[in-house]
């Protein structure tokens, strides 16, 4: 099946063409022709799975028709974070510059004169995270009555976030006429419940099983000690296989420190975490993008949000608290079709954490010795097996030397022990055994 099978306009086919998209993934196949068609829809679909041009193609298509005016967008897109709120901006760039339309970006870190000059003059795709387009609604500058199309991504994360009733808030402001497309790689009860609520007869589109892991993705864990950490992931990072990295860490503080260890030790790091202001954060983004630096170092706040073609690797500084956050973190390897390989660093007090992760994907992830190096790791690993020698069956073999003894207690070892002891007279029934 190739693009053109699904319906979508000369113009857009041309800019999938041009940005070197030859077939459609499975869950664009499976949901575009829905949308194009104004159904409500819930897709289920693990990061790096091609979902954000699942809707983004055929909205090109449906805002092509129509026009804009001003503080009332046509359409609304729904975001966790400033970083997949970008990446979903970028797709607009990309696949709808053969159509006139307009787009306005709604966000925290950025000047907001600027949002508010945009949407005066009208646009037809707003592209938002929750609390930006809470804040400027609340002070009168967006009016929501002529949206018709509503898009909520990443909707578990959205959950994680604490985002869920301000999501309640904004759809009871849009028109009940409106089509609503929600996606989301898990459907924890909660998200369950919010499309019950919101989305009318929605088609359901499952392409894969709920948190499973890419298959093009080759895990690892590595078993290390708590101060052998960053020895065993500059070894990693040192390894022939490697070519660049985003390394997660969990804590905003673990992620400034261990981008300045790796910087002293020689590698060209940056970071990208929460307390960074949104240029300096954008700026780090687009020097990995360009191989100017090679290792991202990055908190769970961009997890989903950095999408970059040909990631090597993946490395889980920190095992993830949350399981889910495990896939989301290594989904940004193994992108379009491309392989790559997901490292986790565990202690033995991340021990529940690793269960978790196995109950969620299903199988053990593949161990690798103390060492990094897996060819180095894996023989250690061998030698742990046979420890033959521990239960030392030697103390079992001293005791037949008591057994020569046996002899001795065959000759009467009752008489002997009596006249060894015994002054008096020997009762007759011993002397007559004795002899």
């Amino acid at each position: 099946m190739t693009f053109a099978d699904l319906g979508l306009s000369d113009e857009l086919l041309r800019a999938v063409d041009d940005s070197g998209y030859g077939e459609p993934t499975p869950i664009q196949r499976a949901a575009i022709p829905s949308v194009l068609m104004g159904k409500d829809l819930v897709g289920i679909a693990q990061t790096g799975t091609g979902k954000t041009a699942g809707f983004v193609l055929p909205m090109i298509d449906i805002l092509h028709h129509g026009r804009s005016r001003a503080r009332m967008p046509r359409s609304l897109i729904l975001e966790p974070t400033r970083e997949l709120a970008m990446q979903v901006a970028d797709n607009f760039a990309k696949y709808g510059k053969y159509h006139p339309l307009s787009m306005a970006l709604l966000m925290g870190g950025v000047q907001m004169g600027d949002q508010v000059k945009a949407l005066e003059k009208g646009v037809d795709v707003l592209i938002a995270t929750p609390g930006r387009l809470m804040d400027l609604f609340g002070r009168g500058k967006i009016m929501l009555t002529d949206c018709k199309l509503l898009v909520i991504d990443e909707a578990d994360r959205m959950l994680d976030m604490g985002f869920i009733p301000d999501i309640e808030e904004i759809c009871s402001k849009l028109p009940k006429d409106r089509q609503t497309l929600l996606f989301s790689a898990t459907m924890p009860p909660p998200i369950q419940k919010l499309a019950a609520k919101f989305l009318n007869d929605p088609k359901r589109v499952e392409v894969a099983r709920p948190a499973t892991a890419n298959v093009n993705i080759e895990q690892r864990l590595v078993e290390v000690s708590t101060d052998k950490k960053k020895d065993a992931l500059r070894d990693i990072l040192r390894h022939e296989e490697f070519r660049n990295a985003i390394v997660f860490a969990n804590r905003k503080t673990t992620v400034r420190e261990l981008a300045s260890s790796l910087r002293r030790s020689g590698f060209a790091a940056g970071q990208i975490q929460g307390d960074m202001d949104q240029s300096d954060r954008i700026a780090e983004f687009e020097r990995f993008k360009s191989g100017e630096i090679t290792v991202l170092v990055a908190s769970d706040v961009a997890a989903r949000g950095l999408d970059v073609k040909g990631v090597s690797h993946v490395i889980n500084f920190d095992v993830p608290w949350q399981p889910d956050d495990y896939i989301h973190r290594i989904g940004r390897t193994g992108r379009a079709g491309m392989t790559g390989i997901a490292i986790t660093l565990a202690t033995r007090a991340d021990a529940e954490a690793v269960a978790g992760i196995e109950k969620l994907v299903g199988y053990k992830i593949a161990r690798e010795g103390k060492t990094s190096k897996s060819e180095a790791a894996k023989p250690a690993k061998a030698e742990k097996p046979s420890p033959a020698p521990p239960p030392p069956p030697p103390p079992p073999k001293a005791k037949p030397r008591r057994a020569e003894k046996k002899p001795r207690d065959d000759r009467s070892p009752v008489v002997e022990d009596v006249e060894g002891d015994w002054n008096g007279p020997v009762p007759s029934f011993l002397s007559f055994k004795a002899d």
